[in-house]
């Protein structure tokens, strides 16, 4: 029966609602702030103000006295700019996190099914029913198979590109992520099959609500990177080096402070002191900050395209100063996607003809090389093209806000399907339209054939079958 209303609201009191939490966004002025935490600007902001207070005592220079400290805090601002754009794109990455959160879930409550029930209101308890191409809305319990088998893509958590086979029997309480067979995450997609399973866990208990719990613990980390802590070091070195040489120049024209020249001993001591300081200011690199800042932002910028979150400049020069990296392959070195690269068909009573698919991931474009007029009409190209998209039980589906290509379904049923598009058919028109590129040439075998039957993969017979007519 599912729950009723008021256990939903007791639920829903003790656990909240099945949402991640959303990061508060660091205010502004702690963003500006924070690009002027760094020994080397704040010598360079030092140096501004003691050029600005030496400015007003220039008799002859007017407004050009006041060129270079303008100058440097010109390069500070730059340079705080850059930081706090940067960091506030980086605010936002947590966001995509919550992309991976179903938005409905078909649930039963008060013993009736709700098909749309919006998936931040689903609580611990709540009994729901899942198939394919569906999200997971909650952490789940498999309580029940409706199809011989369910498989689920977890790559979002464990990397892996293989799908995983649930199942209804228990696990040890210890297993890991990978090993808790009977149990469907939050955030992860169903490949093949329809379920039903009971809610265990829902926002921030979940496993994916773990993972933003590790990243905003990461954020947290206040030690410095290694050129964080360099340039503060050699902040630190050149503060000292241009104190002792400031002293030693103004000391060294003691005896010039008497000079009638100047007037008086005060504006000869005035005089000398900014001989000294304008050689210190002279010494400190100005342009280093905004230099590097500029060169972190054009590693940032390649990092982004790959799709890679930075959330902090220095992080870039950390990643290069690694010698060695331990990494998971699939999903974080590959794309976690398959493709058809080669086919082969008989051809004539003992001859084998192959060919090579151009193309990589499930965008239906590419080339069969050496595959066209009669070739491509064969008898052995039509029935593998028959076979791959009716004994197939995945989608390709066209994201126009990504302009990407997206599977619902097993991988390499998906890759097949593509490879059905990209082999073509003599009756079908190709098109420029992204959205039916993907479907057009298998939905022209669905038409041609009727689904009448469907044997299932399981792990006993190795195969699938369809009946159609």
């Amino acid at each position: 029966r599912g729950l009723s209303d008021t256990q939903v609201i007791e639920s829903r009191a003790k656990h909240g609602p099945n949402e991640l939490d959303k990061e508060e966004p660091t205010p502004f002025w702690k963003l500006v702030l924070a690009q002027f935490d760094d020994m080397l600007v704040k010598i360079l902001l030092g140096a501004a103000m003691i050029s600005f207070v030496l400015a007003f005592f220039e008799e002859h220079e007017g407004l050009t006295a006041f060129v270079e400290p303008f100058v440097i805090l010109l390069i500070l601002v730059i340079n705080a700019a850059v930081g706090v754009w940067q960091e506030s794109n980086a605010e936002s990455a947590l966001d995509a996190l919550k992309e991976l959160q179903s938005s409905t879930a078909t649930v039963v409550r008060n013993g009736a099914l709700v098909p749309a029930l919006p998936a931040s209101e689903l609580v611990p308890g709540d009994v729901v029913h899942v198939r394919v191409g569906d999200k997971v809305p909650a952490d789940c319990r498999v309580l029940l198979l409706k199809t011989t088998t369910v498989r689920t893509d977890e790559g979002s958590l464990t990397g892996e590109s293989a799908t995983v086979q649930k199942v209804t029997d228990p696990v040890s309480p210890d297993a890991r992520i990978q090993a808790k067979i009977n149990m469907a995450f939050a955030g992860t997609t169903v490949s093949n099959g329809t379920f039903v399973a009971l809610v265990v866990a829902t926002g921030m208990r979940t496993e994916i609500g773990k993972i933003q719990k590790d990243v905003q613990a990461a954020a947290e980390d206040e030690e410095k990177t290694p050129l964080g802590q360099k340039l503060d070091a050699f902040g630190e070195m050149l503060t000292k080096v241009i104190t002792l040489i400031c002293l030693l120049v103004w000391v060294m024209n003691f005896r010039q402070f008497f000079d009638p020249v100047h007037g008086s001993i005060f504006k000869g001591c005035i005089y000398y002191m900014k001989i000294a300081v304008a050689l210190g200011v002279a010494a400190i690199p100005e342009g280093l900050p905004a230099v590097i800042t500029l060169c972190l932002s054009l590693g940032t910028r390649r990092m982004v395209a790959k799709n890679a979150i930075v959330r902090k400049l220095p992080s870039v020069e950390t990643l290069g100063c690694c010698t060695v990296i331990c990494s998971d392959k699939t999903g974080t070195l590959t794309t976690n996607q398959m493709t058809a690269v080669a086919f082969v068909h008989a051809s004539g009573e003992s001859d084998l003809a192959e060919y090579a698919v151009e193309g990589v991931s499930y965008r239906p474009e590419g080339a069969v090389v050496g595959l066209s007029g009669a070739a491509a009409a064969a008898k052995g190209v039509l029935a593998l093209s028959k076979v791959c998209s009716l004994c197939n039980e995945a989608q390709i589906v066209y994201n126009a806000t990504s302009d990407k290509y997206e599977r619902i379904g097993e991988p390499t049923e998906a890759a097949l399907k593509v490879l059905v598009e990209k082999l073509g058919l003599p009756t079908v028109a190709r098109t420029q339209d992204k959205a039916a590129a993907s479907v057009v040439c298998n939905r022209a075998w669905g038409v041609a054939y009727k689904l009448e039957a469907l044997l299932e993969f399981s792990r006993d017979r190795k195969s699938m079958g369809v009946l159609v007519s």
